[in-house]
């Protein structure tokens, strides 16, 4: 079973580095662009089935590279980005600027902290839906090849499950990188 991750294409949020979490936000013409050339570099993979975020951004990704497969496309809220509740459309320096009056907001990816800061989902109930949909997608589609068309925050649990990286050890974004837009990554997991 070979399991391959994208993050979807760009978008304008994205440009302007705006957290999108749940917002649904539409690609761009340069991420419709990505997602045709990440269609056509895995073009020649053997791939089953493709499972997407319901997120705009996502199923369009997911829609312009299947033209290269003609596969099922399964959509699954277990992919959505994290929601950053009232964190939702602020910019990198409005993030900057919160984070000088509340300190708290520099350990939203800790996962043994879990913060619920601004509304937004707590790191452990967010790695937990991930951990979830791996688990059953393994145990449901055993010897199929997938693709998963989703989020940079979503790409992060993704690489810990697969790389056997502790979650207890998840203290920042930067201890796993997330995926950039169309970038794409590969597991294979061995059903016997």
């Amino acid at each position: 079973m070979k399991i391959l991750i994208t993050r979807h294409g760009q978008t304008d949020w994205n440009v302007l580095g705006k957290i999108q979490g749940q917002t649904d936000i539409e690609l761009n013409d340069n991420g419709r662009q990505q997602a045709k050339e990440t269609g056509e570099l895995i073009k020649n993979e053997n791939i089953d089935i493709i499972i997407t975020s319901p997120l705009k951004r996502a199923k369009e990704t997911a829609k312009i590279i299947n033209e290269n497969f003609n596969v099922t496309i399964i959509e699954d809220n277990r992919l959505m980005e994290r929601n950053f509740g009232k964190s939702e459309g602020l910019t990198k320096d409005d993030r900057r600027k919160l984070k000088e009056i509340n300190p708290e907001v520099n350990d939203v990816w800790n996962y043994n902290k879990n913060i619920d800061f601004n509304g937004m989902e707590t790191m452990q109930d967010f790695c937990n839906r991930i951990y979830k949909f791996l688990d059953e997608i393994i145990n449901k589609y055993r010897y199929k090849n997938i693709l998963i068309v989703t989020h940079g925050g979503v790409s992060v649990p993704i690489k810990c499950y697969f790389m056997k990286y502790p979650l207890e050890n998840l203290c920042d974004r930067d201890a796993v990188k997330g995926l950039k837009n169309c970038e794409i990554t590969k597991f294979e997991i061995d059903c016997n």
